[in-house]
């Protein structure tokens, strides 16, 4: 399968925005290393955040992008392992007809979603995937689309 390339969701009328609503759980790696996800391996270097979603995945953001899109929990502190709330961020998501990979971003992991997933953008050659049942639990629309 070919990977997709120079996708801009931005451009995609079948694309809407969503935000994710979502309490994870965070501990920030002591090490650099790499964690599988269901969408395929996740390399991280010491200081980024791995994530346990609340459907139990797992993935990790560097820690250059993770302040930006979590916010510590009370009693967490910033910086802090522990619980961490999604900021209400809008994401540009479209749903998959059939299954496809992505880079997560230039020279990235390569992620695989299946028929029904949905490709995420969250900044111009910044990607994720989701699976059809952890996006209908975490994800709701924003805008007028």
């Amino acid at each position: 399968m070919q990977p997709l390339a120079n996708i801009d969701l931005s451009a995609d009328p079948a694309a809407s925005s969503f935000v994710k609503t979502e309490t994870v759980t965070v501990e920030f790696a002591r090490a650099e290393g790499e964690l599988i996800s269901h969408e395929g391996p996740n390399r991280y270097g010491a200081g980024d955040a791995l994530i346990t979603g609340s459907t139990g995945d797992r993935w990790s953001v560097s820690r250059d992008r993770f302040e930006a899109k979590y916010q510590p929990q009370p009693p967490t502190r910033a910086g802090e392992d522990g619980a961490y709330g999604a900021r209400p961020v809008p994401v540009l998501a479209r749903q998959m007809s059939e299954a496809f990979a992505i880079a997560r971003s230039a020279g990235g992991d390569l992620l695989h979603g299946k028929a029904g997933d949905w490709l995420l953008q969250y900044a111009p050659g910044d990607y994720g995937v989701v699976d059809q049942a952890r996006f209908a639990r975490v994800y709701r629309r924003v805008g007028p689309d």
